[in-house]
């Protein structure tokens, strides 16, 4: 089993943490956290996790691997530790601010024979690669793939408070934080583009609260929707020459069916696991067991390619961060 540790104590830790169990190929050891009372209390539920507040004793126990789930615009230092401690590591989306951090975080993990991972769940979903495979002879003309949900934050949010996922120093708002899902569908089904636009609602921070894109490609367009203001329950649809193929989302996807312009349909045998986080944390722990770097550097380049996409955007947006001036 690869022993892991924890950096970040929300609750989409604790979702890991149970696909990490269901794949029966991880075993928890260590929670890290500022603070340990938030430590001790996000380790209740486990046992034998040794609970950490230094980053230098965290790293220097025997993990073998460490999932890092804190705010996006720490994941790269954070990421870049690990990786020179010597340890594989799983970020969680959206694991960079800007993409030339990924490709220092790539140049790291390959002089030290470890891997990286990007925590984009819906790319590996075993339904991408039943859809991908259903388009390999289809002639793509466009398509679109939404994500927009209210965020739990937004009441926060109205109090003139500043969450961390609608801050500017958390690299946060609704492009990289369920954007970044439409993108990975984009770019994992249908190829990278060339290049995209993005028009935002704004916060003065210059924030995006939901907005709409569109990623440019020889001939046609994938139009983008992402929202954390607004929830939206629209389908995606990819668009060929002979049908539409229509999905329920963009992520978890339950329901692929094609349907062609003569009125008749074909269902995908696309089903989704039994938890959402099963099948990233499965295909993680077998390219690491197999020793796969040439798997795991093709999903490392889509990550780069979706990483300059979202910052190709939201520079067209005026999109500024925190940490695009460190």
């Amino acid at each position: 089993m690869l022993k892991f540790g924890i950096i970040g104590t929300s609750s989409i830790s604790h979702e890991f943490i149970k696909a990490a169990q269901k794949s029966q190929a991880y075993q928890l050891s260590a929670v890290l956290s500022r603070n340990i009372e938030t430590a001790r209390n996000f380790s209740a539920p486990y046992e034998n996790v040794i609970l950490y507040t230094g980053m230098q004793e965290f790293l220097a126990s025997d993990l073998d691997l460490v999932y890092i789930a804190s705010p996006n615009s720490l994941h790269f230092e954070q990421a870049k530790a690990v990786l020179e401690a010597g340890k594989h590591a799983i970020v969680e989306k959206t694991m960079v601010s800007r993409p030339d951090e990924l490709a220092r975080l790539r140049q790291i993990a390959k002089e030290k024979g470890i891997f990286l991972f990007e925590a984009a769940r819906n790319y590996q979903e075993e339904a991408f690669a039943i859809i991908r495979d259903f388009l390999a002879d289809q002639t793509i003309l466009g398509g679109y793939f939404g994500y927009a949900k209210y965020s739990s934050k937004m009441p926060e949010l109205l109090a003139d408070q500043t969450p961390n996922i609608f801050s500017t120093d958390f690299s946060g708002g609704a492009l990289m934080d369920l954007g970044v899902y439409t993108i990975y569908a984009a770019i994992g089904l249908i190829g990278t583009p060339k290049s995209a636009r993005y028009t935002a609602q704004q916060l003065p921070s210059s924030l995006d609260l939901n907005g709409s894109g569109q990623l440019i490609y020889d001939d046609f367009f994938v139009t983008i929707q992402a929202g954390k203001n607004v929830t939206s329950d629209l389908p995606s649809e990819i668009y060929t020459a002979d049908g539409t193929l229509v999905l329920d989302g963009c992520q978890r996807i339950s329901s692929a069916i094609f349907k062609k312009h003569d009125g008749s349909q074909i269902a995908l045998p696309v089903q989704v696991a039994p938890h959402p986080m099963l099948e990233e944390a499965v295909n993680f722990a077998r390219v690491i067991r197999e020793q796969n770097h040439e798997l795991a550097d093709q999903w490392l380049d889509v990550a780069q390619a979706v990483h300059q996409t979202l910052y190709t955007m939201r520079k067209d947006a005026e999109i500024t961060f925190k940490a695009d001036t460190i």
